[in-house]
């Protein structure tokens, strides 16, 4: 292991749940749904939580790690399905790489910041832990 090269193994993210989401332009419920991915050529996503502005999604993903990479963050974006297609309602980042360091479970709500950092566009709360292998 040389400095600041990382282990690999298996990063599980689990999705909880979300609270207060919504976007700018529209007041109604949402339809939230999830992607999360460390690259973009692996997209994840949840299921789709209907008219519901504080869903429960309780799932998990996957993403495998591989050794030496040390930059990682784990990219969000919290999208409201709609009938022509979807609406951003906010994104995030997580960096991942002190997980990974540490081993230590990450555990907590991460919030969508607006665009001018004045307000938020909601929270989710994560549970994301690294097992190496």
């Amino acid at each position: 292991m040389g400095f600041g090269s990382l282990p690999s193994g298996v990063l599980s993210v689990t999705l909880h749940e979300g609270k207060n989401l919504k976007n700018q332009d529209f007041m109604g419920k949402n339809d939230p749904y999830v992607e999360l991915w460390l690259d973009d050529d692996y997209k994840q996503r949840s299921s789709e939580i209907k008219n519901n502005n504080n869903p429960v999604w309780n799932e998990t993903f996957i993403f495998n790690i591989t050794k030496g990479s040390s930059d990682k963050k784990l990219y969000v974006k919290v999208l409201d399905k709609d009938l022509v297609g979807s609406d951003k309602i906010g994104d995030t980042k997580i960096d991942v790489k002190d997980i990974i360091q540490s081993g230590r479970p990450f555990n907590q709500w991460v919030k969508l910041p607006a665009k001018l950092g004045l307000t938020s566009h909601g929270e989710l709360l994560f549970t994301i832990t690294f097992t190496p292998n």
